[in-house]
């Protein structure tokens, strides 16, 4: 009789880091060059395949490069299929977030100093990769370009630890953030400024901290 295994306590549940991020290619040689060429990422694997699952789904490769600390970047290629309308031009536009659907799904690497940074953007543009500005952004800096497909990516370095402080604050920013989203969808209506969400922030914490009298004084 097979002994019973009781599932671990959720409690106990941990991620260890990102194993890999996944997206579909249609430029199997530019997408190649790229990460292993330019960005010297080596190639550590390939699985070739009919497809899966479903009859419609195409012989595809799943490769792998290795991206730093055990983490991976993979690409799909789908043999026969064509690159969707919504990718064409992406790779020739300029290295800043325009389109904030798209934009948003992306791929950061972490360095730990400046002058590594700047040395990947100066390894990068002598290889004809156009590179943003360095960017700083509340705890981190970061460059930005794009790859063959079009795709963001980022290279950021701390500017400073995260602290309990920073994690107060994100419990307090989402709690005001669904409140008024809450409010605004059975108004039928939408949350269109952070000011809101600002106030409603510092009504909260005014609560949190028992000093709803000194923030209403």
């Amino acid at each position: 009789m097979q002994a019973s295994i009781s599932p671990p306590d959720a409690a106990q549940l941990r991620l260890h880091g990102v194993d890999h991020t996944a997206r579909p290619t249609w430029r199997l040689k530019d997408t190649v060059t790229f990460y292993r060429d330019i960005l010297g990422l080596p190639l550590i694997h390939t699985i070739s395949a009919r497809g899966w699952g479903p009859e419609t789904h195409p012989d595809f490769l799943h490769f792998f490069f290795d991206s730093g600390n055990g983490s991976t970047i993979a690409f799909f290629y789908y043999l026969g299929s064509t690159e969707p309308e919504l990718l064409a031009g992406r790779d020739a536009r300029p290295p800043f977030p325009d389109d904030h659907v798209f934009d948003a799904t992306h791929t950061a690497w972490l360095v730990d100093t400046q002058d590594e940074l700047l040395a990947w953007k100066a390894r990068l543009e002598a290889r004809g990769v156009v590179v943003s500005a360095e960017t700083a952004h509340e705890v981190i800096e970061s460059i930005y370009f794009r790859d063959p497909n079009g795709y963001f990516i980022e290279i950021t370095r701390k500017l400073r630890t995260l602290e309990p402080l920073d994690a107060r604050d994100a419990d307090a920013t989402l709690a005001a953030a669904i409140e008024l989203e809450d409010e605004a969808s059975a108004a039928q209506s939408r949350v269109t400024s952070i000011d809101a969400i600002w106030a409603r922030k510092a009504e909260i914490l005014c609560h949190r901290l028992g000093l709803e009298q000194e923030c209403h004084a």
